[in-house]
């Protein structure tokens, strides 16, 4: 399928055209698993396709078919991502007991790494606040007030960080 026919099918579906929905919806859910094997477990594989569909479908009347489905959809892929990514540090919080079997964690540690690639390749002011906000889940004030840059820099190099981290997952840099 082409980033035109994804386009068109979702300004079909727009318009009300159900079949068309449809067949983007299950087009999009192909390419949706492809990105997510790449970048979580696959345990949760599944709940993050799912959650990104909910999202497409709840934002579908922002879609402008002028800016093509491909990089919008892949742009809440990548929010989804990071979602998921935060939520799991959090759960890493728990306490953990001594004598706790310890499992194979090397899909984890392939997807911190695929992150820390991303994050490498930004400006370090972009990576850092990146991680303080997205990763670790500071507020704007805190990371301004941790990095020495102003609120309004800290939004500035997270909104610029993300698209260069989105544009190259879509150009598909090797990050694995």
């Amino acid at each position: 399928m082409t980033e035109a026919e994804w386009s068109h099918w979702m300004a079909a579906a727009q318009q009300g055209d159900a079949d068309a929905y449809r067949h983007v919806l299950a087009e999009a859910a192909v390419w949706l698993k492809r990105f997510f094997l790449r970048r979580l477990p696959p345990s949760m594989v599944d709940d993050a396709i799912q959650d990104t569909l909910l999202a497409v479908h709840e934002k579908r009347h922002t879609f402008d078919p002028s800016q093509g489905f491909g990089p919008w959809l892949a742009a809440i892929a990548r929010y989804k991502w990071i979602d998921r990514l935060r939520a799991e540090n959090r759960a890493d919080m728990v306490p953990i007991e001594d004598d706790l079997a310890i499992g194979d964690h090397e899909e984890q540690i392939t997807t911190a790494h695929a992150l820390e690639r991303l994050l490498g390749m930004l400006k370090p002011a972009q990576a850092e606040v990146i991680r303080l906000v997205k990763l670790q889940g500071l507020s704007i004030e805190e990371a301004a007030r941790r990095t020495g840059q102003s609120a309004a820099l800290v939004k500035v190099n997270i909104h610029r960080g993300l698209g260069r981290m989105n544009e190259m997952v879509i150009r598909g840099s090797d990050v694995d």
